[in-house]
């Protein structure tokens, strides 16, 4: 993997946790559905931020538009429930259940894409499975 991936998927998981945090508070002094509906407006101005930075025209393809606007679909499930569940419960456990996201990524990605599954990457899944189960009890 090269270093321009990895460095960005620190940065993405920085963000993530730091927002995470963020989030938290907001749902103890506002409706989780507006902190929310703020969060991912925050995050288009960002998103649209980027890539007006990187100056290339964007090429538009009917297959690519329909996978991510039903990425946008499932991202919506997802945060009305992330939010949802920091409004009810505790931060440390909503955040690690629901960054077990990679595991439904993963199974998909083997039963459907024809990815591989190593041994490393199963005692992987499955220690993460154990320290969910280990924080939700």
């Amino acid at each position: 993997m090269s270093q321009h991936a990895i460095t960005f998927a620190v940065l993405a998981m920085l963000g993530w946790g730091l927002w995470t945090v963020l989030a938290n508070e907001a749902t103890r002094t506002i409706a989780p559905e507006l902190a929310m509906i703020l969060s991912y407006a925050a995050s288009v101005v960002i998103a649209v931020g980027y890539v007006a930075a990187q100056g290339e025209p964007l090429a538009l393809e009917r297959t690519g538009v329909a996978y991510a606007l039903g990425a946008g679909v499932f991202a919506g499930i997802g945060a009305v429930a992330f939010y949802t569940g920091l409004s009810a419960g505790r931060v440390g456990v909503v955040a690690t259940i629901s960054a077990l996201y990679f595991v439904v990524a993963a199974l998909i990605g083997i039963l459907v894409l024809g990815e591989s599954l190593t041994l490393k990457n199963a005692a992987g899944i499955g220690f993460a499975i154990l320290a969910v189960v280990l924080l939700a009890n």
